[in-house]
């Protein structure tokens, strides 16, 4: 089939009739499938159940059912540190969710400043640069500390670095959020040069920090997956200038998993002052159920390759399925990670919002159209996220069948008027 926009009015309409028969039978079907976020399978839960069989609660002689060790045990500091290539003493093991620390995080920086530098509430204004399309959680914490967001675009290698050099020039920049492995929703890695360029940034803001949501770090799809630069490896001078997260929740259980922050000494000492006030120790239990089931950096990796046996099926379909459908109509463009959580879609301008009404009439729930983009706003209206993981392959099968349906149809509409 040609391209939607060389078709006349008449083809146009008359493919509309096809895909709207094709759609009533959808609808007839009372599906209700989800495709809104990127929760792990049943199947991919299952596969950490031997971490909940009895163990001996002790470490080093010391009971870890009890009070103490306030940044986490020994052992699982190591595994962390292994797996993210700093020094465990730059490690801080927090509570189930990586969300956690990076609000926290914010928010010291809100109340208490960084370093001795002025408190964020006591400024006039403070903003933080955001890669588009990015991750809805950053948005919503930074718009709940009212902070001003300010869209980077997002390019094959990573944001925008021209543009992000040149925003940092401004005092009131305070910092970056970003995904740089697997970016979510696109899937992009960022690239040696792009990560160098991160690291040896010059921000007029003294305080200007970056929360490097490393998220994904060992989530690959296909055999051979992306490889990220050690920013830390990188920094130099700056090695202050950021905080890296990630957790175990993609990994064994997202509602009981372990997270943890690296970051450097002068940053850990103020973050561990701070959380002395905060807590008097995170799951210690949790963390040594880990340990033991992971055993080090090479059997949590073994169990990965397993996530990936589930998951890549699945991204697969949704690509032939793009691809098969949408392929040469010129109304949807997508990128096929080689790992991550999602499939980002871009759609003809002005019709993702149809999209998702469409989606939603015929039984399928996407991720919110425009929370991709801070304050919600796409201000093309043509990005959709996809989240292929939870629903098991027929499903997923019928929802991105729909999808495409409905992504002609949203594009014809606009088309023909």
């Amino acid at each position: 089939m040609s391209e939607y926009r060389n078709m006349t009015k008449e083809e146009l309409l008359a493919e509309k009739e096809t895909l709207l028969k094709k759609f009533d039978e959808f609808k007839a079907m009372g599906l209700n499938l989800d495709m809104s976020r990127g929760k792990p399978s049943k199947e991919q839960l299952d596969l950490s159940m031997d971490m909940l069989k009895p163990i001996d609660y002790t470490e080093d002689g010391f009971d870890v059912r009890n009070y103490g060790l306030l940044d986490g045990i020994k052992s699982c500091k190591q595994l962390f540190a292994d797996l993210l290539g700093v020094e465990a003493k730059n490690i801080i093991i927090g509570p189930s969710a990586s969300l956690n620390l990076m609000y926290d995080y914010i928010c010291q920086c809100y109340c208490e400043g960084v370093l001795g530098s002025t408190p964020w509430c006591k400024l006039d204004e403070v903003k933080f640069l955001c890669p588009v399309p990015g991750y809805d959680r950053h948005f919503t914490i930074l718009e709940h500390f009212g902070i001003k967001m300010i869209n980077v675009p997002m390019t094959s290698e990573g944001p925008d670095m021209d543009v992000i050099e040149e925003l940092v020039k401004d005092e009131a920049v305070k910092g970056m959020f970003c995904v740089p492995k697997y970016s979510n929703p696109q899937g992009i890695t960022f690239s040696d040069d792009t990560v160098r360029r991160i690291a040896a940034l010059k921000p007029a803001a003294k305080d200007f920090r970056i929360v490097w949501d490393n998220a994904y770090c060992v989530h690959d799809i296909k055999d051979e997956g992306d490889t990220l630069l050690n920013i830390f490896d990188v920094l130099g001078d700056n090695e202050d200038m950021v905080i890296e997260v990630c957790s175990t929740s993609k990994m064994t259980f997202p509602g009981a998993g372990v997270s943890a922050l690296a970051a450097s000494d002068a940053n850990i000492a103020q973050i561990k002052k701070r959380l002395n006030c905060e807590t008097i120790s995170y799951d210690k239990m949790n963390q040594l159920r880990h340990v033991k089931f992971f055993g080090n950096v090479d059997g949590l990796l073994a169990h990965m390759k397993k996530h990936a046996a589930i998951m890549k099926p699945k991204f697969d379909m949704v690509i032939e399925h793009l691809e098969n459908e949408l392929g040469g109509l010129g109304i949807a463009e997508w990128l096929d990670p080689k790992g991550g959580y999602f499939i980002s879609l871009d759609v003809m301008n002005g019709t993702a919002k149809r999209v998702g009404e469409l989606c939603k009439e015929a039984g399928v729930t996407l991720t919110t159209v425009g929370a991709t983009y801070p304050y919600g706003d796409d201000p093309n209206n043509s990005n959709i996220r996809i989240a292929p993981s939870l629903p098991p392959v027929a499903e997923l099968d019928l929802a991105t069948q729909i999808l495409c349906t409905s992504v002609k149809l949203a594009a014809i509409e606009k088309l023909v008027g």
